[in-house]
């Protein structure tokens, strides 16, 4: 049985991190891997409900914001992440605790530490083998998304800009784990780079070889 891979894809909304997951995923299966991709919050029943209470539902304090999403990521780890990765799946989310700690930790000034052990005891301390940050710039996220928000995309470019920063600042502190990419640029592009850092199996990737 191969070993399972585990990989997140975050970003800022409207980054075009749903582009890359599905091309990834696609590039995997042609591959002959099982792919499981999944989303948080959402990814299960319980995740999905409590996806729309937390994004589409009346205002809530910060610190109920993300113990929601800790939840969510409970359930999604326990229920559909680690047995995927058991039987040997490639899993791909479209985010994972490194948003909580830049949404929660950073954008509503929760403190970065304090978000991250909640998150990290939530999911039982399950990492990525590789984290994917698609970057844009919070006016470039606006344009994109246009006149849709849900509530968080709602918030002034000053939130989007420090939730940014802090996915820079994640990764720069362990780059072997991490590879940004420029969401400005071509989407075939970006799929090139993401699926080349696999394809080499480089660090953050243990073991994985495409070629």
């Amino acid at each position: 049985m191969e070993a399972g891979l585990f990989i997140a894809f975050e970003g800022g909304d409207g980054a075009g991190k749903s582009t890359q997951v599905r091309r990834l995923a696609a590039a995997f299966e042609a591959a002959g891997r099982e792919v499981v991709v999944t989303r948080q919050p959402g990814g299960t029943p319980l995740g999905q409900a409590l996806r729309d209470l937390v994004l589409h539902g009346d205002h809530m304090s910060a610190r109920a914001e993300a113990l929601i999403f800790a939840a969510d990521k409970a359930q999604h780890v326990e229920a559909v992440i680690r047995p995927a990765l058991e039987r040997g799946a490639v899993v791909i989310t479209d985010r994972y605790v490194d948003s909580s700690i830049a949404y929660q930790g950073a954008g509503r000034d929760l403190g970065v530490e304090e978000v991250r052990a909640l998150q990290m005891w939530a999911v039982d301390s399950l990492r990525p083998g590789l984290t994917v940050i698609v970057d844009i710039s919070a006016e470039e996220g606006r344009r994109r998304r246009g006149a849709v928000h849900d509530r968080l995309e709602s918030e002034g470019d000053a939130y989007h800009e420090a939730v940014r920063r802090n996915f820079l600042d994640l990764a720069a502190a362990e780059e072997w784990r991490y590879l940004v990419v420029d969401g400005t640029h071509d989407p075939d592009d970006v799929h090139e780079q993401i699926w080349a850092r696999l394809r080499l199996g480089q660090e953050g990737v243990p073991g994985e070889r495409l070629a």
